[in-house]
């Protein structure tokens, strides 16, 4: 019994990693994928399958639903992308696969939220691991739009990150917070932003306004949830503080 829920655990994992690598394996037959690509794409497969078989075991997750594999689909497209814009460093590589795979990637977002929703599988560990791989996919967006606009833009891709270690630090910043529809449509502005960075198909003034107000609006977005999290600790202190002069 141990044994089948183990195996039934990792499916997923070694799944997303075989995946990867048979994404990375199209791009050497198509895209030209050099050595830079190649192992910065085995080592993002690595990290994330790593990363997806420790969530399962959190969440206790021992089977994956459709949305589930939609999510992991884009962490594959994803690893592509970073492969490629690896690559892209050393004036190799394809512009237009990196960016036609990042706004698949992209697009299979809404599409995971739909299946979850139609076939009634929506979970805590599946808007969890879509969350995760919608950060993985800004921060190497904002990777390869750094190298032409700036080092500034990789505070787009980072702020999640910077949350995280802020959560480890302050462990009231841990709390959950209210399903907050307005930082899911600037999750999406700032993938649709990078990827019009990327792309370069626009000018670099307009892309350079974009990518700011982009910034700005993640600011805002962050510092909401901050600002929500402080006022409700404020707000526990007071009681708890009331209490205990009720109780002296």
């Amino acid at each position: 019994m141990n044994g089948g829920h183990v195996r039934a655990v990792h499916h997923g994992p070694t799944g997303l990693f075989l995946t990867c690598l048979l994404v990375l394996g199209a791009l050497g037959g198509t895209a030209g994928l050099a050595v830079p690509g190649r192992v910065v794409g085995v080592l993002c497969a690595a990290v994330v399958s790593v990363a997806t078989a420790v969530a399962t075991t959190r969440h206790r997750t021992s089977v994956l639903g459709p949305a589930d594999r939609v999510t992991l689909a884009r962490c594959a497209l994803a690893c592509g992308v970073a492969a490629l814009t690896a690559d892209s460093f050393f004036g190799i590589g394809s512009r237009r696969v990196l960016v036609g795979m990042a706004a698949v990637a992209l697009a299979l977002d809404w599409v995971d939220g739909q299946v979850a929703r139609r076939t009634g599988t929506a979970s805590a560990f599946g808007a969890a691991l879509d969350m995760e791989v919608d950060a993985f996919l800004l921060v190497v967006l904002s990777v390869e739009v750094a190298y032409s606009f700036g080092s500034w833009v990789l505070l787009i891709g980072a702020a999640r990150y910077a949350l995280l270690v802020a959560a480890w630090l302050v462990p009231w910043l841990r709390r959950p917070v209210p399903t907050r529809y307005w930082a899911k449509v600037v999750a999406a502005v700032q993938g649709v932003v990078l990827l019009a960075a990327a792309a370069d198909v626009l000018p670099v003034g307009v892309v350079s306004a974009a990518l700011a107000a982009a910034l700005a609006l993640l600011a805002e977005s962050f510092g909401h949830q901050v600002w929500w999290l402080a006022h409700r600790r404020a707000a526990e202190e007071r009681r708890t503080s009331r209490s205990y002069e009720v109780v002296r």
